[in-house]
């Protein structure tokens, strides 16, 4: 039976956080009602100019630094034609054969593995408005609206050599490159509202066949898991396409969340259905030296830089380090936290952040940046487990009053409910020796090698001390006084 190879490239729209539009003065911001967001430029009202965001601009050059990629010193805007509702222009502001970020990479982890997937381009456009259809209500049914709140909203176009060879390396570009432009801060990367988008181009062709077969390209896809489902869909259907003896037709194809399908929208454009030439109306970007020298000099230090830098200087795992760096306010958060708790207590604070902190924020749907509990909070936490004040249950019904806001810092709540943990070895000696003498059937169980029995004993310890005595003391007292 033929045997077939996957073959994905991806082109991300990324819109960039600016505050203003692409070449108007209009706000970017989400949420406002219909057309409200759209003056002379953006509605395309004859005699006027478009003009360059130089922030859009910064944006691209901390994309293109971050991703080790030339910066051209020369690009050019060009008008890329086609008609459709949404677009009052009759075109789209876009770069074509001068983009202003060139070539780059970036590096993924898919389980154990590492992939270096290459980039092609990254190039500056203006995004069109939005068609509305089901939105408008009962008395609008049948009728479809324009919003044009969206157009001209500064985009990055980041595209890929067609280097993927499965769903799962697609998703983990992705997620990558996600965390990457909200890394930097060029993109708040919220894929609800549209900030994050992006198109699969898909083909497959027979193991060893150099040439590629012909694509089609999934369009806005905005989740993760929309991505993969669309792509094992799309990979299947094209397999079972050629193995009955059917062609590929290159189009674009819409994905189906309802039914897991993809489907055909229009055939495919070249370039040259596009006419793109440059636009009369905007002079070249020259991108000088120096300003690509400041804006690396703000640069903050990057997710792979990171992970090294907290191995080195925290002795964390590698896993630990890739964990705490997939966003960076995560990893921000850590080294706060450590930075309250004492390097001492590192490790403590990288397991408290990945386990206890994610997964209450995963249960209540939040994130990082909205946790009731501060990193100062928590590291002050920990730093009264490794100073013997808290044992680790203890610690977390301080965690928990904190999450609540039931106090300010934990030495307050330690000192209100009385949970200094118990660490005088001569009052939990008496203890042991009463627990021994009370349950002299249960020592001798000991004794015999039942660890049952000795675990039991161990419980009658800690509800006496209502589990303010250090666990690890007590095993130890217990195995020396029982022999």
């Amino acid at each position: 039976m033929k045997q077939w190879e996957v073959v994905i490239g991806i082109e991300t729209h990324a819109q960039l956080a600016t505050r203003s539009k692409i070449f108007s003065g209009s706000s970017t911001a989400f949420g406002a009602a219909p057309n409200v967001q759209a003056n002379a430029v953006d509605i395309a009202l004859p005699g006027v100019l478009p003009v360059l965001n130089k922030a859009a601009v910064e944006c691209a050059i901390r994309f293109g630094l971050a991703v080790a990629a030339e910066i051209s010193s020369r690009s050019v805007f060009a008008r890329k034609n086609y008609f459709y509702p949404d677009l009052p222009k009759g075109y789209q502001i876009s770069q074509y054969e001068l983009p202003v970020v060139v070539g780059g990479a970036l590096t993924i982890q898919v389980g154990e593995a590492e992939r270096v997937i290459h980039l092609t381009r990254a190039h500056l456009e203006e995004d069109a408005g939005k068609s509305l259809h089901e939105e408008l209500g009962a008395q609008f049914s049948g009728r479809s609206g324009i919003d044009l709140n969206r157009a001209g909203t500064p985009l990055l176009e980041i595209v890929t050599e067609p280097d993927m060879r499965s769903s799962a390396e697609a998703v983990a570009y992705a997620r990558a490159l996600h965390a990457l432009v909200r890394w930097i801060g060029i993109c708040d990367g919220n894929m609800q509202e549209g900030s994050f988008r992006c198109d699969a181009n898909v083909s497959v062709r027979p193991v060893g066949q150099v040439a590629y077969g012909t694509r089609r390209e999934i369009k806005n896809l905005n989740s993760f898991r929309f991505l993969q489902q669309a792509i094992d869909y799309e990979v299947q259907w094209q397999i079972a396409t050629l193995e009955d003896g059917g062609t590929i037709e290159q189009a674009t194809v819409l994905f189906d969340p309802s039914t897991g399908e993809t489907r055909s929208m229009r055939s495919k454009e070249d370039a040259h259905d596009y006419r793109y030439f440059p636009d009369p109306d905007l002079l070249p970007l020259v991108i000088e030296p120096e300003w690509i020298d400041r804006i690396r000099a703000q640069m903050p230090e990057l997710p792979a830089a990171k992970r090294d830098h907290l191995v080195a200087e925290y002795g964390l795992s590698p896993y630990d380090a890739r964990v705490l760096t997939t966003s960076i306010e995560f990893a921000n958060y850590y080294e706060a936290t450590v930075a309250a708790a004492g390097k001492a207590n590192a490790k403590i604070c990288a397991n408290w952040v990945m386990v206890d902190l994610a997964a209450r924020l995963h249960r209540d749907d939040s994130e990082i940046g909205k946790s009731p509990v501060s990193a100062a909070q928590l590291g002050g936490l920990i730093a009264r487990i490794g100073d013997g004040t808290l044992s680790n249950n203890l610690a977390k019904k301080v965690f928990d009053a904190l999450w609540n806001g039931e106090g300010d810092s934990a030495d307050e709540i330690i000192a209100r409910e009385g949970l200094q943990q118990i660490t005088d070895t001569g009052a939990l000696e008496r203890l042991i020796d009463e627990i021994i003498t009370a349950n002299a059937t249960m020592v001798a169980e000991c004794r015999a090698g039942k660890e049952k029995a000795f675990n039991a004993l161990v419980g009658q310890a800690m509800k006496a001390t209502r589990g303010k005595a250090n666990p690890q003391r007590i095993n130890e007292l217990l195995r020396r006084k029982i022999g």
